[in-house]
């Protein structure tokens, strides 16, 4: 008798364990990045009454007699399924779409976390404000190269960082030229605008006049110059800047309307020593032009940028941190590291959303997202807890539930003693 009311009383600790669990879900259920807990019950120890017996020639075996003596908690378990991505549009609020963890440090040791409600803090370093952590990663280098190989540390994004002008180096001219052109119209026969960047960041518009040949159907003539043909005024007369090299030649086209000449790149130099910046000197690309019986559509791109200042920044899925500056320049400048762990669940929980590993979790497996097994980051989005409301609900009936009945096997036990008492009435 007294065994049941033991019994009894192990089923209402484990059970109220239950209820602890189910209570810290529905508290988290709005915690960024929480991943529920669930509780797993194991019988204890049983009592042995009677052993087991094996079967012989005159009667059959014998079953164990065994009496049990309640129920403990066996385990409580992390379970690290994902949770709904909630928009913010926050660039710095970051969300794991798959497995991994980011990377974090208190100062003193690297945590592990899959809450991304990250902030620029005033040393301009991404980090988690609620807490204070920082976001480990890789830093770029001057252009813009991480080296994932190397050690992980906090991340910094220079808000109002000053870029050096960019020159321009390159410039491709791609579209079509109407092979239906009349070559005897007059000139020009198509014209196209080109803005090139010299060493101080300054823009220059040039044009890049085609004429069709006379003497061949398949052939164009171009000039890369300063004034615009289609204009009476000469705009670029009397300028302090001067084109040289390759600034004009003859495009050649097969049958079929690809440039078979040049066969290669050309390049050109802008002189701007009159007015204190370097020349230039830049590739023309002719490849990707067509002569095609269609209009006209050739038109030029070159790279190059002035000086700008960094305004905002946003993270790619791989978590690379893609800082954008005022002059239209996009340039990597980091990348957020994830850690991946061979058994997330054996984690322990250290508070602030945090984890560190344990010997049954293994080691970080670190590198950078999209690769490895790691998830996919989403910018301007935050994880939100993986708890199921209705789930919860019905766990809390059933603990409930258990619970009442183990008293009532305390309070049935308790009458029956009372009867024996009695038995000297």
């Amino acid at each position: 008798m007294m065994r049941s009311m033991f019994s009894a009383i192990s089923g209402l600790r484990a059970h109220q364990t239950w209820m602890d669990v189910i209570g810290n879900n529905i508290a988290n259920v709005n915690t960024t990045g929480f991943k529920v807990g669930r509780v797993r019950f194991t019988d204890i120890l049983s009592q042995l009454v009677r052993g087991a017996s094996g079967p012989t020639e005159q009667r059959g075996g014998i079953n164990p007699l065994q009496i049990g003596l309640g129920a403990v908690v066996g385990a409580v378990d992390t379970i690290h399924t994902q949770g709904a991505l909630q928009l913010t549009g926050k660039p710095s609020d970051l969300a794991i779409q798959g497995d991994g963890f980011f990377v974090v440090s208190d100062g003193s040791q690297t945590l592990f976390t899959r809450d991304g409600a990250f902030d620029i803090g005033s040393d301009l370093r991404l980090v988690n404000s609620s807490n204070g952590f920082y976001v480990l990663g890789w830093q770029a280098d001057a252009n813009g190269n991480v080296d994932t190989a190397g050690p992980v540390g906090p991340i910094t994004i220079p808000i109002g960082q000053q870029l050096d002008a960019v020159p321009t180096t390159q410039i491709t001219v791609q579209g079509n030229l109407d092979a239906n052109q009349d070559a005897a119209a007059p000139t020009p026969h198509y014209v196209t605008k080109v803005s090139i960047v010299d060493s101080q960041g300054k823009r220059h518009e040039f044009y890049i006049v085609f004429n069709k040949t006379s003497q061949n159907p398949s052939e164009w003539n171009y000039t890369i110059q300063e004034d615009d043909p289609r204009t009476a005024t000469q705009e670029g007369s009397g300028s302090e800047f001067a084109l040289s090299g390759s600034t004009s030649g003859t495009l050649k086209f097969d049958p079929d309307g690809n440039l078979i000449s040049p066969s290669g790149p050309i390049t050109v130099t802008l002189d701007a020593s009159n007015s204190g910046a370097g020349s230039v000197t830049a590739t023309v690309d002719f490849s990707r032009l067509t002569q095609l019986a269609a209009p006209s559509t050739a038109n030029a791109a070159a790279n190059g940028a002035p000086a700008g200042s960094l305004t905002t920044f946003t993270v790619s899925q791989s978590g690379e941190v893609l800082g954008i500056y005022s002059n239209g320049v996009t340039k990597v400048i980091g990348q957020v590291a994830l850690a991946l762990f061979t058994n997330p669940g054996g984690l322990m929980k250290v508070g602030g959303n945090a984890y560190l590993p344990t010997v049954n979790s293994g080691e970080p497996i670190i590198g950078p997202a999209d690769s490895g097994g790691r998830g996919k980051i989403a910018s301007g989005y935050l994880e939100m807890s993986n708890v199921d409301l209705a789930q919860e609900f019905t766990s809390m009936i059933m603990a409930q539930r258990g619970f009442q009945a183990n008293s009532r096997v305390i309070t049935a036990s308790d009458e029956v003693l009372q009867e024996l008492v009695n038995l000297r009435r």
